[in-house]
């Protein structure tokens, strides 16, 4: 099987590459292709028109999911959000990579296909705000016609919400945050009780921060994430202008690497700092060296040399 794919392999060791001679053909000077390799997604470059490629770096896919943040709150500008940055960190940490972001109303056909585009494009979907016991929280109710499922108060979640509150306290309102979707499944909320679900890949949570940092911790086990992302911040009194073409060079060496400029200005001086993410660690030692290298040529000072 190997030796259908490949005519002959040999290691660079200065270059720190694999280079491969495929026989398919094809593929145009400079094109990047990404065939899979015994289980691995691998990409190579072409380097000329011999069908020599470079190899690049293997790549394990870190898996996608999306956030639906739900609220006119958040729209109007009356609340600020503040579960995105715990959501995003937290997914990251197992392996999992927060790849779009939604914002939108309480508007149940808004939400509805919000969901529907989402969930078939992410391997997990998160949803915050929208599930207390007010007329105006209807993410529940949403998630439910999204999937085409019935919806009802449900006797567990009820069982939950009634042994939390003090008797006489459980009203129709409270009653409200016990409707679940059928075929759901309950996410615990250890603080004030009214649960979350689950169904299938869209996990539904609430807006308050607290909360969602809590159940969040208590599904990151069962999420299945990909390799760990490693993280290295430059930064440097540059402008980002002046390191521009020099990062784009390095990006362009380095394509398994995700290299970011984010700009300050600091005591009236302009600089850069320069962030570089990537699962394959080696690529991003050599990566660093090559920036160093960089900023060391404009005789500018490294004021942070730091992961994260």
């Amino acid at each position: 099987m190997r030796s259908q794919l490949f005519a002959a392999i040999e290691f660079h060791v200065s270059e720190k590459s694999f280079v491969s001679f495929d026989e398919r053909g094809g593929h145009q000077r400079g094109e990047v292709h990404r065939p899979t390799l015994w289980g691995r997604s691998i990409e190579f470059k072409r380097l000329d028109i011999s069908g020599r490629y470079i190899y690049l770096h293997t790549m394990t896919k870190r898996p996608s999911a999306a956030l639906l943040i739900i609220g006119d709150e958040i729209l109007s500008g009356r609340t600020r959000d503040a579960n995105l940055q715990t959501i995003a960190v937290k997914l990251s940490g197992v392996g999992v990579d927060l790849a779009e972001v939604r914002v939108v109303p309480d508007d149940e056909a808004v939400i509805v296909a919000a969901l529907n585009a989402l969930r078939p494009a992410h391997k997990y979907v998160f949803t915050t705000g929208g599930i207390g016991p007010t007329h105006d929280d209807i993410t529940a109710t949403c998630v439910a016609r999204a999937f085409g499922v019935p919806i009802d108060v449900r006797a567990d979640a009820y069982a939950i919400l009634e042994a939390h509150y003090p008797p006489g306290e459980f009203n129709e309102t409270r009653q409200r945050m016990a409707r679940i979707p059928d075929g759901a499944t309950l996410i615990p909320n250890p603080i004030s009780k009214a649960p979350g679900f689950q169904l299938e890949n869209v996990f539904v949570l609430p807006g308050i921060p607290m909360l969602v940092e809590v159940m969040l911790d208590g599904l990151l086990e069962s999420l299945v994430g990909g390799p760990p992302l490693y993280s290295h911040t430059i930064s440097a009194f540059v402008p980002e202008s002046v390191v521009a073409k020099g990062l784009e060079i390095i990006q362009d060496r380095y394509p398994a690497l995700r290299i970011g400029s984010y700009p300050f200005l600091r005591d009236g001086k302009a600089g850069a700092s320069l962030v570089l993410r990537g699962t394959d660690e080696s690529a991003l030692e050599n990566a660093l060296q090559d920036l160093r290298e960089l900023i060391a040529g404009l005789n500018v000072p490294i004021e942070l040399d730091a992961r994260g």
